[in-house]
């Protein structure tokens, strides 16, 4: 029988939309908007580096990252950040959701600006500096994961609480479109103020010397609007579902929402201790009963997560590659080392602008509708879909005529995994874990997601190597090529469907009634099987 609920959480629950949830948005959501920035940048510039330091002008062509060190480059913030989601997801949990929240700004911060300080103009130096700030700035992004979802959860209300945590994952949408932008109008003025021939004109003047500034300032830009945010997360008070059910505070917890409802609210001391005492309230991350109560759920939510950035983070911190194998960038030696930034950042800007952000914004209008489960689903049905269009006819893409088709398709591929599991993976895993475990399993959940980000960015880097020598980059050996690469995401995009079905649906109830933390112990054990009891909109 379900135990009656706290009067402080079951007033954030029926709260009306107010002004203090949009602003729970904006302070969450900068954080996430700094997280993709940084994230993505990289690959806007990491052309630019191997035509810096690794260029031998009687090469026919410009420089390019060795194998090694573009793995390094493009994944280390990736380990950093699956490092710091396991660590801050297991720090919120114990300290609190606010403190932790400070700690991994500040390291956001710093990294951000010491990562464009790199020592030195020698390659060794250059690219070790930059490696370890990246993988601290990575460290610190990682904690924002479950940091921003669990405090954003804790906030809403269970009518429109989905829409709100997308919001602040949506904001990520626009740290990529801010990063185009950002190296747009970086590059633009560089090129503009330092004229230089292409490679093929003159190999030696295409790199202007100013050009070691261009990658530093995008880069650094990164700082910019996580510290403007950083007053205002010290501001946010304590979510009053750690106050009250993990940290055992019913006067604080009460005292804190008043101010935030503006209501007056009881601290219901006895309640609290009855609901935390409760056997079914007390049991640990490695315990028998949590593997009967959420077991399931925890590998639905890591696995998709998994199976999700394989393929997302292959195409994002990629797509450069594949516009220049369809010819919507030049081949190298035809551009300047400047304007060559500004043509990936114009064709990454597009893609975000048509695709990425908008299918953010979707999951945000329809998820409280539609529940996260069909969307999910919906999501990798279509990113399969679309990957296989792509693949299987691939040459028939690559002619000159075809060209634009091709990249509607890969928008749409963008489009269903933003307006799919790229946003319910996120928002599911701080929905339906007891308080007390809310960051630590979200943090796993978010981890097995880096993982997999991990496996797709050092992966592609080799699998989509063409299987002729002579066609590879220098330094790679021959690959599976791009089309059997788009061919391999497919079939990763298909098996992401099949493990949606762990998934539970979410929608419309309170996170309470979602973990069986105010249901009696024995019922809470028996209803919290294997994920059955799903509503799905047929």
């Amino acid at each position: 029988m379900a135990k009656e609920q706290l009067g402080v959480l079951n007033a954030l629950d029926v709260a009306k939309t107010q002004w203090y949830h949009f602003t729970a948005i904006v302070i969450a959501g900068m954080g996430f908007f700094t997280d993709a920035y940084d994230l993505f940048c990289i690959s806007l510039v990491s052309k630019l580096l191997g035509r810096i330091y690794y260029t031998n002008i009687t090469h026919p062509k410009p420089g390019t990252l060795p194998p090694n060190v573009a793995a390094a480059v493009n994944g280390v913030a990736l380990v950093g950040t699956l490092a710091g989601q396991l660590f801050f997801g297991w720090l919120g949990d114990k300290l609190g959701r606010k403190k932790v929240y400070g700690m991994t700004l500040v390291i956001m911060v710093t990294c951000s600006i010491a990562s464009g300080l790199s020592f030195s103009d020698h390659p060794t130096s250059v690219i070790s500096t930059l490696c370890f700030f990246r993988f601290w700035l990575g460290f610190g992004i990682g904690g924002d994961y479950p940091l921003s979802a669990t405090i954003m959860s804790e906030y809403a209300n269970k009518k429109t609480r989905g829409a709100f945590i997308a919001a602040v994952f949506a904001m990520q949408g626009f740290g990529i479109l801010a990063g185009g932008i950002v190296a747009l109008i970086v590059s633009t003025a560089f090129d503009k103020s330092f004229p230089a021939p292409t490679y093929a004109e003159n190999a030696a003047a295409s790199l202007a010397p100013q050009a070691d500034y261009v990658w530093r300032i995008i880069l650094m830009f990164g700082a910019v609007p996580a510290g403007m945010t950083y007053y205002w997360r010290m501001k946010m008070p304590e979510t009053a579902r750690y106050t009250a059910l993990v940290a055992k505070n019913a006067k604080l917890a009460a005292a804190d929402m008043s101010k935030v409802l503006q209501v007056e609210l009881e601290a219901e001391e006895d309640k609290v201790e009855k609901y935390t005492e409760e056997r079914s309230n007390s049991f640990g991350l490695f315990s028998k009963e949590f593997a009967k109560r959420h077991g399931w759920h925890l590998l639905g939510t890591t696995s998709t997560w998994f199976l999700l950035d394989i393929a997302f983070y292959s195409q994002n911190l990629f797509q450069k590659d594949i516009f220049s194998a369809i010819g919507w960038i030049p081949s190298a030696e035809k551009m300047n080392a400047i304007h060559e930034v500004f043509r990936i950042a114009r064709a990454q800007t597009l893609i975000a602008l048509c695709s990425t952000v908008p299918g953010y914004w979707f999951t945000v209008a329809f998820i409280d509708y539609m529940g996260r489960f069909a969307i999910q689903l919906m999501g990798f049905f279509f990113m399969t879909v679309f990957m296989f269009a792509l693949a299987i006819p691939y040459h028939h893409w690559t002619l000159k005529p075809n060209r634009i088709g091709f990249v509607v398709i890969y928008s749409l591929t963008f489009f269903f995994a933003n307006f799919g599991p790229n946003a319910t993976t996120f928002v599911v895993p701080a929905e339906i874990f007891p308080a007390r475990l809310r960051s630590t399993c979200h943090g796993i959940s978010a981890a097995a997601g880096k993982a997999g980000a991990i496996v797709g960015a050092f992966g592609f880097l080799y699998a989509a190597q063409s299987k002729d020598p002579k066609k590879t980059d220098a330094g790679y050996p021959t690959g599976i090529g791009v089309k059997n690469s788009l061919i391999m995401l497919g079939v990763v995009n298909f098996f992401g469907m099949v493990f949606t079905f762990l998934v539970p649906e979410s929608k419309g109830k309170s996170l309470e009634e979602l973990t069986g933390e105010n249901e009696d112990g024995d019922e809470a054990t028996e209803e919290q099987a294997p994920p059955t009891n799903r509503t799905v909109p047929v």
